[in-house]
């Protein structure tokens, strides 16, 4: 078995060395495209073409007021510790591309974000609960991926385990990218981003619209209804070149790049590169996780033309991954043991190859009219050995079979329309229509091996297996998601009065195929009308009364095999929302209180027969806060009520029950203390708390509620004249034992261990 691991790492390791080099050898050339164009620019020749044109930053259409500006300066300035440190906070909202929101007070969040075929919104005049995290809050948090990222969002939970192979979420107590599904947006779009991790690397900000978006952002690839998460990829900006060395338990290092340039007479190209080489033992028994990262934005910012190209590369490589669990019906669920425990074998694996391209286009036909289109796509390539544990007594005994699993998607997605503003008497009119096409296929090959046991307290390592690697890989599935969408936003009295009315025809065409042969087993093509009215009122400037109606769509599910009517598709369903709150603007901090009700449909079996007979109604409440309390103190996190019930199901006794991992609380809070007495040093925590959870619709099997806390500290200070960062951060600083989620078909979690982070970050 050693000779195996030692013949199987030592190939992942030059692998993800010549990945390595490409990277280094990417900076290398724009090093060198750089002093080329200073060399040509000496010369007095021009680097690149000349063009006429102002610079974008001066684009007021396109730019937040420079007044929204001030108070993020004072912010920063107080926390800018060294008088000769570089303060790039203060002229990032000025320099930034103009697709990026500013960041609000405490620069934690911004001031919007995207609301789908809407475009950027700010906040107090959405009619939709959105928050957007931003870089800065990403890299203080040392947040590896987008579950790391999103770990203050009261409405939000990661439902997939720490050291496992996919991010996967529960918003509003509904799964969103469970699976194979790729259900991360990526400017707004599905189909770009890596289907199963989102690294930070890229990412300017993350941002989550609570509550289904169809007619907004169309369907989601597996139809997820909970809310919507969008990466807005890094841009260059300023000129950045940063560094960063990180360190977290047990052992595992990594090195980081974030270098960005503008370039041409009115800084009208643009040129950004991140990514990073990471690798080593991480804090759960017998694990190792080695990543490599590699993005490049290039943009164009002309007068009236707009360009952005992003390409994304990266690839994650496991020994002995954490996996969810199953629990045996009818016995309770155990107490969970030690997050560091690991009942996944030594020799079992998981590779994961991500490449991801997207071309972004507009085009200004006059002041008010605005032409787009984008085109992109991804490839994602998986191959994995391991198994699903399931727990089959309350002493903790597991059995799992371990399964060569080869998986390859592919994905393209397209898009264009116009985008239109006027008025017709005293009603502004901010018009967009869009026309789309989605379209995925998937690839698998499944084999089994031999079943092993084990113990949650106690794991176990079994002889060794072999993945058994069939060639070739049927097709699993295709689908083509095509949509017209049309939505206005009427808004009169200076916008103190806005009205969003919009409405989306989606088609959805999908076939199934027999796993493992790969012929055709079903198809589908069913279409569907989904409408959005969004209103808000802001009797103040400073506060906003909203409210909406929307709906959510996903297809419809295939009968099963264990079905009389096998192989009839379903038709879509429908979630519907209901939703009101109230968002109050305090200048320094901010927050938004909200009333929803989501309810949507799915299949079940009943006598036998596969039909859409049961529904689940979720009822919540959500407060959110953020910003600067005070001078020096930022706090960030919220309180989120959940009423999860099973309104409608063919069996009776479960009618009323609370849904498969629906928690009736969700509670976070954050906050930062910038240290008068020490100049540059700043604290922070936070406490993360979810209720009580059950693993099955029968509400006989519940995890109980669990409480994490997390300690931090971070010192900005100058080096030889450059800003320097030291972050440290314990997470889950008691070492709590708890099961920390459950997914939608009753697999459960177990919770982080007690992990340290540390990193240095210089800005060249």
């Amino acid at each position: 078995m050693g000779n195996f691991l030692e013949m199987r790492r030592a190939g992942e390791v030059g692998t993800v060395a010549r990945f390595g080099a490409k990277l280094v050898g990417g900076v290398a050339l724009l090093a060198w495209f750089e002093s080329a164009a200073q060399s040509q620019t000496s010369q007095g020749v021009n680097a690149l073409p000349p063009v006429t044109v102002d610079a974008p930053m001066q684009r007021s259409a396109r730019r937040a007021p420079a007044t929204r500006s001030a108070p993020r300066v004072r912010s920063a300035s107080r926390r800018a510790t060294v008088p000769d440190a570089p303060q790039p906070e203060t002229v990032a909202m000025q320099s930034k591309p103009p697709q990026v929101v500013p960041a609000f007070a405490g620069d934690q969040v911004a001031r919007g974000g995207r609301l789908g075929l809407l475009g950027n919104t700010d906040t107090m005049k959405s009619p939709f609960n959105l928050t957007s995290y931003t870089d800065k809050f990403i890299r203080d948090q040392q947040a590896a991926t987008a579950a790391d990222a999103l770990i203050l969002d009261p409405s939000v939970r990661s439902s997939h385990p720490t050291g496992g192979v996919l991010d996967s979420f529960n918003i509003r107590g509904f799964p969103i990218n469970e699976g194979n599904s790729g259900e991360i947006a990526f400017e707004g779009l599905y189909g770009i981003a890596p289907s199963y991790r989102i690294f930070t690397d890229y990412v300017e900000r993350i941002e989550v619209l609570k509550g289904p978006s169809a007619a907004l952002s169309g369907i989601a690839p597996n139809g997820g209804v909970g809310g919507v998460i969008n990466v807005v990829p890094k841009r260059a900006g300023e000129d950045l070149t940063r560094l960063t060395a990180g360190y977290g338990s047990a052992a595992h290092l990594g090195g980081y790049w974030d270098v960005a340039r503008r370039y041409g007479d009115s800084k009208e190209w643009g040129v950004r590169a991140s990514g990073s080489l990471r690798g080593g033992d991480t804090p759960i028994d017998r694990q190792s996780e080695t990543t490599g990262v590699g993005s490049l934005a290039l943009d164009y910012q002309g007068e009236r033309f707009r360009s952005w190209l992003y390409l994304i590369a990266q690839t994650d490589r496991f020994e002995a991954p954490s996996r969810p669990f199953l629990m045996a019906p009818g016995l309770q669920v155990p107490k969970a043991p030690d997050g560091r425990l690991n009942v996944t074998q030594p020799w079992e694996w998981s590779r994961i190859n991500d490449q991801s391209a997207l071309l972004r286009t507009e085009y200004d036909v006059s002041d008010q009219v605005t032409l787009f289109a984008d085109v992109g796509g991804s490839r994602t390539n998986v191959e994995r050995f391991f198994g699903l544990p399931t727990i089959v007594n309350t002493s903790g005994d597991t059995t799992s079979t371990p399964q060569f699993f080869g998986l390859s998607i592919d994905r393209t997605t397209y898009d264009g329309g116009v985008r239109a503003r006027f008025d017709t008497g005293v009603v502004h009119h901010s018009v967009a229509f869009q026309a789309s096409v989605y379209h995925d296929a998937l690839y698998r090959r499944l084999t089994n091996g031999s079943l092993i046991a084990s113990n949650i307290y106690n794991p176990t390592v079994a002889p060794t297996q072999f993945a058994n690697e069939i060639s070739g890989r049927p097709r699993l599935s295709d689908s083509e998601l095509t949509g017209l969408s049309i939505a206005d936003t009427l808004s009169v009295l200076d916008e103190h009065v806005l009205l969003t009315l919009g409405v989306r025809r989606q088609g959805i065409e999908a076939n199934n195929y027999l796993s493992n042969v790969g012929t055709l087993t079903s198809s589908y093509d069913k279409s569907a009308t989904t409408p959005v009215v969004g209103l808000v009122i802001r009797p103040l400037n400073n506060v906003s009364l909203y409210a909406n109606y929307i709906e959510g769509l996903s297809r419809g599910d295939v009968a099963p095999q264990t079905a009389s009517n096998f192989g009839e598709v379903l038709a879509p369903y429908i979630a519907k929302q209901y939703e009101a709150g109230i968002k109050v603007d305090f200048g320094r901090f901010a927050t938004t209180f909200s009333a929803f009700e989501i309810s949507k449909a799915s299949g079940e079996l009943s006598a036998g027969r596969f039909a859409a007979t049961a529904e689940q109604q979720v009822r919540g409440l959500e407060f959110n806060v953020y910003g600067e309390l005070m001078p020096d103190v930022r706090v960030l996190g919220g309180l989120s009520l959940l009423e999860g019930t099973l309104t409608k199901t063919a069996v009776a006794a479960n009618l009323g029950n609370a849904p498969i991992g629906v928690p009736n609380v969700q509670a976070n809070i954050g906050a930062e203390w910038d240290l008068p007495w020490m100049r540059g040093l700043t604290l922070n925590g936070a406490v993360i708390y979810t209720g009580r959870q059950f693993v099955d619709t029968a509400n006989k099997q519940p995890i109980p509620d669990w409480t994490r806390l997390d300690l931090g500290a971070r010192y900005t200070t100058a080096i030889n004249g450059r800003k320097t960062v030291f972050r440290a951060n314990i997470q889950n600083v008691t070492g709590t034992q708890y099961w920390s989620s459950v997914a939608s078909f009753g697999t459960f979690f177990l919770g982080a261990p007690r992990t340290y982070l540390l990193s240095m970050t210089v800005d060249m």
